[in-house]
């Protein structure tokens, strides 16, 4: 981060970040959004959702236009109206068959943009959104795709983290989530490829934008901002990619860190 650094783009994760495990969102950090949004800074939410997971979050913080980083990455889009304005897609065939090898119970889904998503099996209730249709693996990815979702409740997530790490992956980018949820996206794809392209479309620089998570999948998003800050909770390899921490989200991190700048 250079000296007299002042964001002119905010890049905010959600789950976890914005929203605790019941989807709620503190007044503290919806009010620090506001301040922010007021003096002309862009606020672009960065997450892993899919598109359909993401919209009411943009009307639950009174955000009116603007662009997101959806997909972990792989899909950005600017409302309103929700306009897709970039997807990237992948063969994940190869990559998928290999995964269940090593489980083949796993659940798996496929992202439909804007509607929902392809599953081999229904997921635990919540965990994805939009409308499901039911199919085979092999259908699944029997096309490009600009997201695969590997679960596997029976797991742990450091036991998903040992199993992409001997596997290696090759030909895909992954991120692993608090639980044994393995999240594959095209080569090259993460949330700050995404956030570039969007800081391309405003005209803002990398060194001015201002990002905050609390996941692995925010490591590459807060390496590549000016000013990377992990949420207090974060896992150590959160920590360690990010410039500084904030509190917790129990204690309004984002609000913490914005109140710095706004």
């Amino acid at each position: 981060m250079t000296k007299g650094f002042r964001p002119r783009l905010v890049a905010l994760d959600i789950d976890g970040t914005l929203l605790d495990a019941q989807e709620r969102i503190a007044p503290a950090v919806r009010d620090a959004v506001t301040v922010a949004r007021s003096t002309g800074v862009h606020v672009v939410l960065s997450t892993g959702r899919s598109t359909f997971g993401i919209t009411r979050i943009l009307e639950s913080l009174d955000l009116t236009g603007g662009y997101v980083v959806a997909s972990n990455g792989a899909v950005t889009f600017s409302y309103w109206p929700v306009e897709i304005d970039g997807a990237v897609t992948f063969e994940a065939r190869e990559t998928v068959k290999l995964l269940m090898e090593h489980v083949p119970d796993a659940l798996v889904a496929v992202e439909v943009i804007g509607r929902g998503y392809r599953v081999n099996r229904p997921f635990p209730e919540g965990e994805i959104t939009g409308e499901m249709w039911i199919e085979s693996v092999e259908d699944l990815v029997a096309e490009p795709v600009t997201r695969v979702i590997i679960r596997d409740p029976s797991q742990s997530a450091e036991e998903f983290v040992e199993l992409a790490e001997r596997l290696g992956l090759h030909g895909t980018n992954y991120f692993v989530g608090y639980t044994a949820w393995l999240d594959l996206a095209p080569e090259g794809v993460s949330k700050a490829s995404g956030l570039a392209r969007i800081a391309e479309q405003v005209g803002v620089e990398q060194a001015d934008v201002l990002a905050i998570g609390d996941g692995r999948n925010d490591i590459e998003m807060l390496r590549w901002a000016g000013r990377g800050v992990a949420m207090g909770q974060s896992p150590l390899s959160v920590q360690e990619a990010a410039d500084d921490v904030t509190a917790a989200l129990v204690d309004d991190g984002v609000a913490v860190e914005l109140a710095r700048w706004f």
